[in-house]
């Protein structure tokens, strides 16, 4: 069983519905003074955190995630989930002088939405250190996280000769833009959405193909328009996997992650590589929560089958 590292956030979130619309309880020539309630219809405490998210489905298709995280001393109902899904913690931290990150999200009935989030022990992660993984690993995810972690992170992946995947996601406006470059240059492989990538590009002053420079291949993850996989020689095309139905988007694109890099760690090449990470992110989007999705490897793998037309082995 192929080892897959993963660094990132570990985190709580509070989802809240609030049935009427922001517009009609916030004045915006009052936005000085603001001062509302929003009394909510619904109420949901998700596990989550993209590194909490990523290595759940890396282990529901056979892969080992090596989770390298910090968590709070509210982390008991984590732990609970982690043992009852078979997943390793001996390289989580956990800080007891704080409580778990955690997002509070209130989604009104147009969708918009007002999250506040808390870092807490995301910012306490001075011990936790890739040198303290003893086992070979095929590759790392650095998912999103405290700045200093990824950068840290990534420093000992280069310096270990462990590949690994730059996930910046929500973190690029916080890193520089000599970070980014920094960290583009230490990695194996790059992967964002449209916007996050156009932003990338913004940030550094690289386009695609300068990136490619620096990275073997740059992942574009599209939502229902699929993903393109970008390489020095050609331009993959990867279709979307239909959904069964759209219960919530929140995860996808971490189950897209932990779908594509299980894949390449078996050996897969790219095009499957990406579509197996268009169907793990279908599981994710027919499922309310972002690690409420289950399935085998063998139920995954005949609907990648039945999607594609082609075969794919996950045999680790």
């Amino acid at each position: 069983m192929k080892n897959i590292l993963v660094s990132g956030s570990l985190a709580y979130d509070y989802i809240m519905s609030f049935p009427d619309s922001f517009k009609h309880h916030i004045l915006p020539d009052q936005i000085h003074i603001l001062n509302v309630a929003f009394t909510v219809e619904k109420l949901q405490k998700n596990l989550g955190g993209c590194a909490g998210n990523i290595a759940y489905t890396i282990k529901l298709l056979g892969a080992e995630p090596l989770i390298v995280a910090p968590i709070g001393s509210d982390a008991q109902e984590y732990f609970l989930h982690w043992e009852k899904q078979g997943i390793r913690t001996e390289y989580i931290e956990k800080i007891d002088s704080v409580l778990t990150a955690s997002a509070y999200i209130t989604t009104d009935k147009d969708d918009n939405q007002i999250t506040a989030f808390y870092p807490g022990a995301l910012m306490r992660d001075e011990n936790v250190k890739i040198e303290t993984v003893r086992e070979n690993t095929a590759l790392a995810i650095i998912s999103p996280t405290n700045k200093h972690t990824m950068i840290a992170h990534a420093k000992e992946c280069a310096e270990k000769n462990i590949p690994f995947c730059f996930d910046p996601g929500q973190q690029i406006t916080a890193l520089s833009a000599q970070e980014l470059m920094l960290l583009i240059g230490q990695a194996t492989y790059v992967i964002g959405n449209d916007y996050e990538i156009r932003l990338l590009e913004e940030k550094t002053g690289w386009s695609t193909e300068q990136m490619l420079e620096h990275v073997e291949f740059l992942i574009l993850t599209l939502g229902e328009n699929g993903s393109t996989i970008h390489t020095k020689e050609e331009v993959i095309q990867v279709a979307a996997c239909p959904v069964l139905s759209v219960e919530d988007p929140t995860g996808a694109g971490d189950a897209y992650r932990a779908g594509f890099f299980t894949a390449l760690s078996a050996g897969e090449p790219l095009r499957a590589c990406g579509q197996a990470g268009s169907v793990a992110a279908a599981y994710a989007v027919e499922k309310y929560g972002t690690q409420n999705h289950a399935y085998m490897p063998k139920e995954f793998m005949a609907r990648y089958e039945k999607t594609y037309g082609t075969k794919i082995s996950l045999t680790l």
